[in-house]
């Protein structure tokens, strides 16, 4: 069986040959393995991200789980005329690149009010106000505008990213949800003026929709619902106001697609993976992460809820993957099977993404527990 079967068999909460095995290594481990200055990924695309992580896939050859491949759809273009953002390096250091965003309009030079901070050794920081790193809010006189080293216009990034990962594992577009933001001013404005905060989400609502329907057409091997920490500045009560209405939308157009979905919502998740099962048609949730990261009890939720949702998690990034030692990760893995595997519809994973600097013999240790203990 191949990685990729193995994974859509287990997202469909099937029992494929054996337990798949997917840490999540989406950022910082793939950087890491090029060798390169993190900043070339992510500023001059030089691999882009999603190659890299394919990358990654090979080097370990776990099982492959791609999902946020950037796409641009015809309809998201600027009309002809609009105003187009350019990223502009304004400010370098020996270790960073920051960089601010601009635009003409009117005949006039404007620019975005915040930087992004890209790093020798970590992923970047966005929406960085300038004065917090000690540059000036004002236009800057000298910039250089950003060329990427390579470009990948519209869906070409997600074709190029499938035939790339061939059956080493799944690829996907990624969706949001409406709601508030980690911000504290999302939660005054729905202190405050939660009307417009409802127009908001119902404007969110139509464009996610229309963004999945125009995914689902590329045929992926899933679609990713993608909310980090959701759950913390929308719980349950306001979840169901400004949230729900799209996760059921999202996930039936899945259903009726055949096309599996999947909830990424690091942190707190209990109660989202109540209402998924209960309330909507999703397929598989993750990354369930255990206190005091996030509140869930991985055998708990197998018995509630396995029926109706395929589960991937849920090893403590911090404790045991990075800290750990590889019988330490060889232990929590097997634990993790004995908890949530039997029947199928597990895929071994970690809590949320692994550190830079976990130690290559861990992630093999997974690998190693799903084949001594995960087979079907």
């Amino acid at each position: 069986m191949t990685p990729r079967e193995r994974m859509i068999i287990a997202m469909r909460n099937g029992a494929p040959d054996r337990v798949p095995v997917a840490p999540d290594t989406s950022n910082m481990i793939p950087c890491r393995l090029t060798g390169k200055p993190f900043l070339d990924i992510y500023l001059y695309q030089d691999p882009p991200l999603w190659q890299a992580y394919i990358e990654c896939v090979r080097h370990f050859g776990f099982d492959g789980w791609l999902p946020g491949v950037p796409i641009t759809f015809d309809w998201q273009m600027p009309p002809p005329g609009a105003p187009v953002p350019r990223e502009a390096i304004v400010h370098r250091t020996p270790d960073r690149i920051i960089t601010r965003h601009h635009w003409t309009e009117d005949g006039h030079e404007r620019w975005s009010p915040n930087c992004t901070v890209y790093y020798i050794a970590d992923p970047p920081t966005g929406n960085v106000p300038p004065a917090k790193i000690g540059l000036s809010a004002d236009s800057p006189r000298d910039y250089e505008d950003v060329t990427p080293r390579t470009h990948y216009p519209g869906v070409s990034a997600f074709l190029a990213a499938r035939e790339m990962m061939g059956d080493n594992g799944v690829v996907a577009p990624a969706v949001g949800l409406p709601g508030l933001g980690l911000d504290a001013e999302s939660q005054y404005q729905w202190a405050d003026d939660p009307a417009s905060v409802l127009e908001r989400c119902e404007r969110d609502h139509a464009w996610l929709v229309r963004y999945a329907q125009s995914a689902l057409e590329l045929r992926p091997d899933f679609l990713l619902i993608g909310i980090s920490g959701h759950m913390i500045a929308n719980p349950e009560p306001i979840f169901r106001k400004l949230s729900l209405p799209t996760l059921q939308a999202i996930t039936r157009l899945c259903k009726d697609a055949d096309v599996p979905s999947q909830i990424h919502c690091c942190g707190p998740e209990r109660s989202l993976v109540r209402i998924a099962a209960e309330e909507s048609d999703l397929t598989s949730i993750n990354p369930l992460e255990i206190p005091p990261m996030g509140d869930c009890n991985l055998a708990e939720i197998k018995r509630l809820y396995g029926s109706r949702l395929s589960l991937m998690g849920n090893l403590h990034t911090t404790d045991v993957i990075l800290r750990g030692t590889p019988d330490t990760v060889r232990e929590a893995s097997r634990q993790a099977i004995e908890d949530a595997a039997e029947g199928g519809g597990f895929i071994l994973s970690t809590g949320d993404q692994c550190g830079r600097d976990t130690p290559d013999e861990n992630i093999r240790a997974m690998m190693e527990a799903a084949s001594e203990f995960g087979v079907y």
